[in-house]
């Protein structure tokens, strides 16, 4: 299954309960080159978050509600979303996809 997200356009970071990253597609250990890119995996995301941050992805754990936002850095848009995992009907971790979208980027209601 992961085979198809390795070379995903945007980055994806999955993570276990206990906070451990067990998967970087090869987009997000570019993205986090500097921090340590793929020796990444097996660490503590939450060592490299701001309290913050740290409150959300709590939050996402405690209640299983995804949380999505965009950001501009260095003149790049990008979509944020973090989601729980599950596995037994059970919160297993934590996906985040980041992707770049563009400045002027449609939007359509579809009824």
């Amino acid at each position: 299954m992961e085979d198809w997200m390795e070379e995903f356009p945007g980055a994806v970071t999955v993570s276990d309960r206990d906070h451990i990253i067990v998967y970087l597609n090869a987009k997000a250990a570019k993205t986090l080159a500097a921090e340590g890119g793929k020796d990444l995996i097996g660490r503590n995301l939450m060592a490299c978050h701001k309290h913050r941050s740290i409150d959300i992805i709590e939050r996402i754990f405690r209640t299983g509600e995804p949380n999505a936002y965009t950001i501009e850095k260095k003149g790049v848009r990008k979509f944020i979303y973090q989601a729980p995992w599950r596995k037994g009907g059970e919160v297993a971790g934590l996906v985040e996809l980041s992707m770049e979208i563009p400045f002027d980027l449609p939007h359509f209601v579809r009824d």
